[in-house]
């Protein structure tokens, strides 16, 4: 199917759709001290970040509902004459809409509990393993807000880290970023080595890890919600960052933003270059420049209290030299990789009623990864270039009243991919061929969720996602999803339990003509790809202690056509492949402070984690060996990791982060039984200042101790790779009205 047609049957679909939500919810009901309901209760739910607010007043039955606000932590304040106000704090995420229980008393005192004095825990009745990473600790975690970082998920979510310069979740490369609620379509694996966003741009970032609602459903091993900055937090302002470091580092943003009552807006233009960009290949520091441009912009329009749209697009080019070791620097091998990404999306959002919610979210996304190999590489010099363009939309109608959290809908986008590859053999041979082609394909989901609010203290979750996909091989998946949450009285600990199934699409990846030529040469094979189909089970438990919030979640996910890649020979070109089975599991634990002593929170997040293979290659490249018996590692496998951090307010309008990270080691590839390579431990560490109302200056210190280790050595983007060396830079923020 051509892109445009598919688009277009996309769109003459939205019409008639139902489906998952762009924006959160929060419902609540406000009673007087004999627990009688309070009618005509104002009820103002207002960002903890911004200034954005809404207002609703109490039915007959004391109950409110407040729908279309995007993710994030509000103040919900309650004002009823004759009572005292009351406030307290929620945290809405994608995914679930917190009930919220108000007492008022009788007089005029207030009672408030203030966000920032408690962990910032995402609503804990979901079945979904959560963590929320706010605006104010993207800019306090070291390195975590510079343009090409992705700290602020390492850092805070178990089980994540960067593996030859790429991000793995539970062992596995596949996740999903959405934007305002909206994956972004993405079939391709472990082409692309920059991040999708920002860090700067984000307002709150929603990282969920399994169990995920039947709205998520390609690529499944995390889920990255970012809801983007708006301009609600700012009124004609702006900031400048500008960063001076070691390596020639520079990584500056200029953004502004303001709003009216009806209006808000939001944009930024970033530059970025270092002289160490991607993973070496030892110790040494060689041909790794990085440099990149990007710039994002939203606007929101709230034409009428019923009706808000939301335009959000962004656009990036990142520009990466393949490092070298001493002998390939001494060769004159001078390999890279050249990266562009562009994302248009606009959500229209419409109020039926209060409870009835309809989302239309057309979109556009552009992806191109290019190769490009030195004309001298020796033995091979290899070019592969990759620009895939979808076009798709989700559409979604929610429905919600004091028992009942539902939703259903359709995603679908059609995919246009344009690949070539070139060869060159410098090795006397004479080989050389050059091949292009290319292919399309479609996905279409129809999903339905209901979360039941069974008793005051038991929430039931079940849903469906049914998916069709097309492309090299056609493919049907159904997907239920089952999972449930306990309040346990008095204590208010929350267990939640998970059993689901997954589909992740196959990329249109292929191999034919002189590029199938040459594999067989090399002793391999093509089998077309199929898409990775996994079941996971995963239970856990939410402790809030006195403004504490610790999380202990186990999981268990079975994959069959497990996605990996792997190079044909000697070749810098990687394709995708998929093992037979794989086996994905471990326990991981969250700890999230409330505010210290009014000075900053501590943090901390745990993994022991197992990813295995079984089985032979069956799709993508292949050799046809026989598979070995039992099960292997993984070349990102990592039993432990830990992160443990700090982010506080000093005296002198001094703020300090911190964080310690620990990592077993991941596996030996070298070694012929199973091992890990050697365990290891880096600090990071930022100091600022506030010089003014305006300025703010403050020193980082990546790997502040230099501890330099073989960190993998699998063979991708220039061979094994070693821990990044220390990093130091100052940075400068200055805010500024126009």
């Amino acid at each position: 199917m051509k892109l445009s047609g598919a688009v277009l049957s996309i769109c003459l679909l939205l019409p008639m759709t139902l489906g998952a939500a762009v924006l959160g919810s929060i419902r609540g009901v406000v009673h007087d001290p004999d627990h009688r309901p309070v009618k005509g209760a104002t009820v103002v739910v207002k960002s903890a970040s911004s200034d954005y607010s809404q207002t609703a007043t109490t039915g007959v039955d004391g109950d409110f509902e407040i729908t279309a606000i995007p993710v994030g932590a509000y103040r919900v304040t309650v004002v009823r004459d004759g009572f005292s106000p009351s406030e307290q704090q929620a945290v809405v995420d994608s995914s679930s809409a917190p009930i919220l229980h108000f007492q008022l008393a009788i007089g005029a005192v207030r009672e408030s509990v203030s966000v920032a004095e408690s962990a910032l825990a995402v609503n804990a009745e979901e079945m979904t393993p959560s963590t929320m990473i706010s605006r104010s600790e993207i800019a306090t975690t070291p390195g975590a807000n510079l343009s090409n970082s992705l700290s602020a998920i390492t850092d805070y979510v178990p089980g994540a880290w960067i593996a030859h310069d790429q991000l793995h979740v539970r062992g596995g490369h596949q996740v999903t970023w959405a934007i305002d609620g909206v994956p972004i379509p993405n079939t391709n694996i472990a082409s692309n080595v920059g991040p999708q966003i920002d860090p700067k741009d984000i307002d709150y970032l929603e990282a969920q890890r399994g169990g995920y609602s039947p709205a998520y459903g390609d690529r499944t091993y995390g889920v990255f919600n970012a809801v983007p900055r708006t301009g609600f937090e700012r009124n004609q302002e702006g900031e400048l960052f500008a960063t001076f470091g070691t390596f020639n580092q520079t990584n500056d943003q200029v953004n502004f933003g303001s709003h009216t009552e009806k209006f808000a807006y939001y944009a930024s233009l970033n530059g970025n270059r270092s002289d160490a960009g991607l993973s070496t290949p030892g110790p040494d520091v060689l041909h790794d420049r990085v440099w990149g441009l990007g710039g994002m912009a939203t606007l929101i329009y709230n034409r009428d209290a019923n009706d808000q749209f939301r335009w959000v697009s962004l656009l990036r080019r990142d520009d990466y030299q393949i490092p070298n070791d001493p002998d390939a620097q001494a060769a004159g091998i001078r390999d890279q990789e050249n990266e562009r990404d562009a994302l248009a999306s606009l959500s229209w959002v419409h109020t039926f009623h209060s409870g009835l919610v309809l989302t239309t979210s057309p979109f556009y996304h552009y992806n191109r990864a290019n190769y490009d190999g030195a004309p001298s590489d020796t033995p091979l010099s290899t070019t592969q270039h990759r620009a895939s363009q979808y076009g798709g939309a989700q559409a979604s109608l929610n429905f919600l009243n004091p028992k009942h959290n539902a939703s259903i809908g359709v995603y679908g986008f059609a995919q246009r991919d344009n690949e070539s590859v070139d060869l060159i053999a410098n090795d006397g041979s004479g080989l050389s061929f050059a091949n292009q082609r290319a292919t399309t394909g479609h996905l279409e989901a129809l999903f339905l969720e209901d979360q039941y609010k069974a008793l005051s203290w038991l929430t039931l979750t079940a849903g469906v996602r049914l998916t069709h996909f097309s492309g090299a091989i056609a493919e049907n998946a159904a997907s239920p999803r089952l999972g449930g949450a306990i309040r346990i009285p008095h204590l208010n600990w929350i267990l939640r339990g998970f059993w689901g199934q997954y589909y992740q699409a196959p990329p249109l990846s292929t191999v034919t003509g002189p590029v199938l030529d040459f594999a067989v040469a090399e002793g391999l094979g093509f089998i077309p790809l199929h898409g990775e189909r996994d079941q996971e089970h995963q239970f856990g438990l939410t402790i809030p202690l006195r403004g504490w919030a610790l999380e202990v979640n186990n999981y268990h996910q079975r994959a069959r056509n497990y996605f990996d890649h792997n190079a044909i020979g000697n070749s810098n070109l990687f394709f995708p492949l998929t093992i037979d089975n794989a086996r994905l599991y471990g326990w991981e634990a969250t700890v999230r402070s409330p505010r210290l002593l009014h000075r900053g929170e501590v943090y901390l997040s745990y993994a022991y984690a197992h990813a295995e293979g079984s089985g032979a290659v069956n799709g993508g490249l292949t050799d046809f060996s026989p598979p070995d018996n039992g099960y292997f590692l993984l070349d990102h496998d990592q039993r432990t990791t830990l992160h443990a951090g700090f982010n506080f307010d000093l005296p002198h309008r001094v703020v300090a982060g911190g964080n310690l990270y620990y990592g077993s080691g991941f596996t030996d590839g070298s070694s012929d039984v199973p091992a890990h390579l050697a365990g290891h431990t880096t600090f990071d560490l930022t100091v600022g200042k506030t010089m003014s109302e305006n300025l703010t200056i403050s020193v980082t210190a990546l790997n502040l101790m230099n501890r330099r280790f073989l960190l993998d050595n699998s063979k991708t983007f220039g061979g094994t790779h070693y821990a990044d060396p220390r990093q130091v830079y100052l940075q400068l923020r200055y805010r500024f009205h126009y």
